[in-house]
């Protein structure tokens, strides 16, 4: 209630379009996520006796690691996956939606199993772009013995060498709504006083909601059919350079910061 007083206070004042026309959210931002501060709860595979277990996925999934295609149910990205064991600390796994490849992840092991490398690709459903990145973890508890090197938990390190347009996104306050795109087709146009709105371009998130704090502070939540799956706390610093994003994944009961710079 007091966030809609201030909203209406502001706008006794001055014209709503005036009175954001100066919003330290407009612009462009670049995700920096080699400083990111990752979630430390570990990522959980078990892969063992032919077949590739991500015990960790929301919802966790089970597929035969013989390279052919299997149906996978309750995924929002993909409804198909294949598994392929390289060797005994490689696994290359390969997702589909309605028969077409919509991205793939290489699960490299280092030989003393102690670190954890995944190079992957995802294909944009809204503009067929391919985006990249490659993600580093360090391992926390051994698979089980006989298991394949990948077994086991590992938690994230780092990420790098992503693709540009995936660090990108764009806002602007336009009268009472924030506008959110990004080069990849997602985006949504929401009321800032928490009413939900559609959500474009990406399967996992059907619509948000978004709600102004203060003059420099958004909270955004996505959902899907829904439930609420994440929620965003968007903080611009006061010279207006960066931004602080800080997320509660919901669905993995994970918490992680990211700083963004404006372009």
């Amino acid at each position: 209630m007091k966030k809609l007083l201030w909203i209406g206070l502001l706008a006794s004042m001055v014209a709503p379009v005036s009175a954001f026309a100066q919003s330290a959210f407009d612009g462009t931002w670049k995700t920096d996520v080699a400083n990111a501060q990752l979630p430390k709860k570990p990522d959980v595979y078990l892969v063992q006796g032919g077949v590739f277990n991500c015990q960790s996925c929301a919802p966790p999934f089970e597929i035969k690691a013989d390279g052919q295609d299997q149906s996978v149910t309750g995924q929002p990205y993909f409804d198909a996956a294949s598994a392929s064991i390289v060797d005994d600390w490689t696994i290359e796994v390969t997702y589909k939606k309605g028969g077409k490849q919509v991205g793939s992840t290489r699960y490299s092991v280092s030989m003393d199993g102690n670190t954890l490398t995944a190079t992957s690709s995802y294909i944009s459903p809204s503009n067929g772009e391919t985006l990249a990145g490659k993600e580093q973890y360090v391992r926390v508890e051994k698979g089980p013995a006989g298991s394949h090197g990948l077994s086991g938990s590992w938690r994230a390190a780092q990420i790098e060498n992503m693709s540009e347009d995936a660090l990108l996104f764009t806002l602007k306050v336009d009268g009472d709504s924030l506008v959110m795109s990004d080069p990849t087709g997602e985006g949504y146009t929401a009321k800032l006083d928490g009413t939900e709105a559609p959500y474009h371009g990406d399967p996992g998130t059907t619509s948000v909601s978004v709600k102004l704090i203060d003059k420099n502070t958004i909270e955004e939540t996505d959902l899907r059919g829904g439930k609420v799956i994440t929620i965003t706390r968007m903080k611009v610093s006061a010279d207006g350079r960066s931004m602080m994003l800080s997320s509660v994944d919901k669905l993995n009961g994970t918490t992680s910061q990211y700083e963004a710079d404006k372009q």
